[in-house]
């Protein structure tokens, strides 16, 4: 295992980058702490994977460094900096039985037959296929497959960090999250630095002990999942966190006060004078509906009943507001306006959370 650290990364893939849009990773510092569970989270195209070959060593960045252990490794590839990876597609020797492709990567090694033997058993065990390892991998299912490259990347015990670059695509659903189960137990038994990339948020929050949240190129939060449900630093994990994600309405702010088209809201803390473009976040299950006409008034467009709860998806002027409610909540004709908790609003300058 290793402490990674990023120190001045970015990355252009043009040859001479001249502004900040030609970059696909910008300027990144962090520090990623040894034996940690971390998720890359954002949208296809964010960085997250070119962030994930750099710390492999598959990709040189255009500038800075990458340490292990305070050592300089930026120049050295995978095998010289001791990385496991599992890709997005399964990876396995089709003519090779299924523990062969187990112990490849410790034969490889030159380890002794009992170190083999014992530990490609306790994987297996671990990823649940014991009752495969004699079977040829080239007629097995896409799911096992992938079971057995996951199995493959944990096998080695000495690694640095393992690294995961979106290892549930081909799974089906069920699988996928008895799968991701899986892996949280094993990081608990292995104790291996682990990075994860994904663009599902269910995978990222229930995996990761920090996800980093991605968004062209830049990394706009790092933080645990109630921090990023709580307090996103930005609108774009507040968007992109939960479902639905953040309200986000464009407001003024003056004291304890926010105004939203004329509308005073009472927030729980006095705020200093903001410049920018002011935003008001708050999220779906933070707010109930009222009769009260002091409230934020809003036209009910649609409810959707999702079982365990409804979303009511509502409207102020032209500006989109969806609430979460209790399955049991009744909706009556008078109902047309919106009451926030006030300890759950942030508010944004810039897209930036504003401190209070």
């Amino acid at each position: 295992m290793a402490k990674i650290t990023l120190s001045n990364l970015a990355h252009s893939y043009t040859k001479n980058p001249k502004s900040q849009s030609d970059y696909a990773l910008k300027t990144l510092n962090h520090v990623w702490d040894d034996g940690a569970a971390y998720a890359l989270l954002g949208p296809s195209g964010c960085g997250k994977t070119t962030l994930l070959n750099i710390i492999s060593g598959l990709l040189t960045p255009s500038s800075g460094q990458v340490l292990f252990d305070d050592k300089d490794v930026t120049n050295k590839g995978t095998t010289e900096r001791n990385i496991a990876q599992i890709f997005q597609f399964p990876v396995v020797y089709d003519t090779m039985t299924v523990r062969d492709n187990l112990a490849f990567p410790l034969k490889n090694r030159e380890l002794t037959t009992d170190y083999i033997d014992q530990r490609v058993s306790d994987v297996a065990r671990m990823i649940e296929i014991e009752d495969i390892l004699d079977k040829k991998a080239m007629n097995l299912t896409a799911d096992i497959k992938q079971k057995i490259s996951l199995g493959r990347g944990l096998v080695r015990e000495d690694v640095n960090a393992v690294l995961f670059d979106e290892p549930l695509t081909v799974i089906d659903p069920h699988m996928k999250w008895k799968l991701r189960t899986q892996l949280k137990s094993l990081h608990r038994q292995l104790g291996h630095t682990m990075i994860y990339v994904t663009h599902d948020q269910t995978e990222a929050l229930t995996f990761a002990d920090k996800v980093v949240v991605m968004s062209e190129g830049e990394v706009v939060q790092i933080g645990t999942p109630t921090e990023l449900f709580e307090k996103p630093a930005h609108t774009f994990v507040g968007y992109f966190i939960g479902s639905p994600g953040m309200n986000i309405l464009p407001a003024s702010v003056q004291g304890d006060r926010a105004n939203i088209n004329g509308h005073d809201v009472k927030l729980n803390t006095e705020y200093a004078k903001i410049d920018g473009k002011i935003e008001l976040g708050i999220r779906p299950e933070f707010i109930s509906l009222s009769s009260d006409p002091t409230n934020l008034p809003i036209k009910i467009n649609r409810v959707e009943d999702v079982g365990h709860h409804k979303i009511i998806r509502a409207s102020h002027q032209d500006h989109d507001i969806n609430i979460i409610s209790s399955e049991d909540t009744e909706i009556s004709a008078n109902m047309r306006y919106v009451a926030f908790d006030k300890t759950r609003l942030n508010i944004y300058a810039d897209d930036w959370l504003v401190e209070q």
